[in-house]
């Protein structure tokens, strides 16, 4: 595990930006897995100027993101299939049917995920928040790890994290499918990113504490190729 500190959170989004850009760059076919949330946004925003400058091509790369909520129409301006499409699909050369993200119409639906991400090859670079409880994808702290792709019924504190993003936290969808811990270990790297005062502790809890589903990103002490990218704030409990 690799563990990176900036001076602002800008600077270590944007340090994930370099490492998506370098994969594109190694391989024109990537398979990226990527995230949403407002953490990703300047990573999204230096690729979508890399290729406005001819840098980037992605008309070879396919995508599957981390999760979606259920019960929410993807045409939905909140939904993450509005948001990837925003910051960054409708701005690149992608083609759309090189675009997945999971549906949570039925169990069947994440088996179905799962096959499209083994059939493609596996992903190459996962990109990953993190929760304040620790969690990535939406997968939260529970008694086991979950494998693969999965409805799950969001904490009360995820729901408040959540809630900036609606009119009130009544809004909020209260289940949403997600890649598993196991989809997210088995790509061949994995990219998180933390930002802020108040991600501090559940960093220093993947770092540092005991690998527990209780924090769910703490598997990530167990991944080949791991980077976490730190804002000072986010990084402030890691002493040395």
């Amino acid at each position: 595990m690799e563990f990176h500190v900036y001076d602002t959170a800008r600077e270590a989004c944007e340090a994930a930006g370099f490492l998506f850009a370098a994969q594109i760059t190694r391989k024109g076919d990537s398979i990226l897995g990527l995230a949403t949330g407002s953490t990703p946004i300047p990573a999204y925003e230096m690729m979508v100027e890399w290729h406005k400058r001819g840098v980037l091509d992605f008309s070879r790369i396919r995508t599957f993101n981390l999760d979606e909520y259920v019960g929410i129409d993807y045409k939905n301006p909140l939904s993450y299939h509005a948001f990837m499409e925003e910051n960054l699909f409708g701005k690149v050369n992608i083609r759309k049917e090189n675009i997945h993200l999971p549906s949570g119409n039925a169990a069947a639906d994440g088996e179905a995920y799962d096959k499209m991400i083994r059939d493609a090859g596996g992903i190459d670079i996962q990109l990953l928040g993190i929760g304040r409880n620790g969690h990535i994808g939406f997968n939260e702290p529970a008694d086991e790890f979950t494998y693969g792709t999965h409805v799950v019924t969001l904490t009360e504190d995820t729901i408040e994290a959540n809630a900036r993003f609606f009119k009130s936290a009544d809004e909020v969808p209260r289940q949403a499918i997600s890649m598993g811990v196991g989809n997210i270990m088995a790509a061949k790297c994995v990219v998180l990113v933390a930002t802020g005062a108040n991600k501090a502790q559940a960093v220093y809890d993947t770092i540092r504490g005991p690998i527990t589903p209780r924090v769910p990103a703490s598997i990530l002490q167990l991944h080949p190729c791991c980077v976490i990218l730190a804002d000072r704030e986010a990084a402030s409990l890691m002493k040395d």
